[in-house]
């Protein structure tokens, strides 16, 4: 792990936001303390300066003051407004979804972080990503809630099950940075961790390449779409089809039974394929059966990905270069991750 931060005991600024994450941070600590030593001196101050001197005495009366007033008015709403427009500010840029980010796939499980690639490369507790570029995660979890955090990129997000949620960051630095879980998912909780290895392009592409991809999600999703699943039987168009049509709906609008109106995401697909009674397209019956306990949380990924790819979502095209996507003979190391995964 870096270790180089300019403030001994932080970890290291690794990501494009981190700065402007402990800024904020530093000046809610100046805040905080600016009004906290004055108000304990004056606590103090008064208490012996106003101290009862003898007994049942008339105090002095006071008159109020509106210039005091106005100040103790102005100053907290002016400070309270930047503590706002920062956290804002930086909220806005880090959760804020990149368009054209390098997409990884995560899976939580107890107690481990599963990912893969976009081009198909999958890592147990491990992550490795170029250097200044942008990294989309889209995140779930197959039992539990968990949290997928990174220090030195200042940036986490709970992993829920049952939805998606998404992460992004920027690396600025190469180097090994530590992955926590942060949220407490059962009894080796403190073991759910890995490392992110931040690379130069070059040596990414040299471990890309090294590394047996197999099938990217679109190519997992379109062989459980086509084969394993029959759902090419009622989806794939042609005077036959019994379900709704899938090619160009991915974040569009689709008309419910009813006369209700969904957006196409992730989260809908995911829905869909789960629970097809709850929003049924309109002029379509509800006949899909649900694939509920028969796909795993890995296949739901890989099947909204392929559904994505009908709408002209491109996927496993941004982790590098072409020549750098070929299936080099390293077994090794995809079979001991697969195995990790049992």
């Amino acid at each position: 792990m870096q270790t180089n931060s300019w403030v001994p005991l932080f970890p290291d600024q690794a990501s494009s936001f981190a700065w402007q994450v402990d800024y904020l941070y530093f000046y809610l600590i100046i805040v905080s303390v600016a009004f906290t030593i004055p108000i304990v001196v004056a606590v103090f101050v008064f208490g012996i300066k106003y101290r009862e001197k003898e007994k049942f005495a008339t105090p002095e009366e006071m008159h109020g003051s509106i210039l005091l007033e106005t100040t103790w008015s102005i100053i907290p709403f002016v400070i309270s407004m930047t503590i706002f427009l920062g956290g804002a500010i930086v909220y806005y840029n880090q959760y804020r979804l990149p368009d054209d980010g390098m997409e990884v796939y995560v899976v939580g499980k107890q107690w481990m972080w599963k990912l893969q690639h976009e081009t198909g490369q999958r890592e147990i507790n491990e992550l490795h990503v170029p250097v200044n570029r942008k990294v989309k995660l889209t995140m779930t979890t197959e039992d539990v809630l968990h949290d997928f955090s990174i220090p030195a990129f200042r940036t986490k997000a709970d992993v829920v099950p049952g939805r998606y949620t998404y992460l992004w960051f920027e690396a600025t630095k190469p180097g090994k940075y530590h992955l926590y879980c942060a949220e407490y998912c059962g009894l080796n909780h403190s073991g759910m961790g890995g490392y992110v290895y931040v690379m130069e392009q070059s040596d990414f592409d040299n471990w890309l390449s090294g590394n047996v991809s197999g099938q990217t999600p679109v190519e997992q999703g379109r062989d459980l779409f086509e084969n394993k699943l029959g759902c090419a039987s009622c989806h794939a168009g042609g005077p036959a089809q019994r379900g709704a049509k899938l090619e160009g709906i991915f974040n569009k609008e689709v008309k419910l039974v009813g006369g209700n109106t969904v957006i196409a995401n992730e989260a809908y697909i995911r829905e869909s394929i789960l629970n097809p009674g709850g929003q049924i397209v309109e002029g379509f019956q509800p006949i899909m059966p649900t694939f509920k306990g028969q796909v795993t949380e890995e296949q739901i990924v890989s099947l909204v990905a392929y559904i994505k790819s009908l709408s002209g979502v491109q996927t496993g095209t941004t982790s590098a270069p072409p020549a750098a996507n070929t299936n080099a003979a390293q077994p090794a190391r995809a079979s001991n991750a697969n195995s990790a995964e049992q």
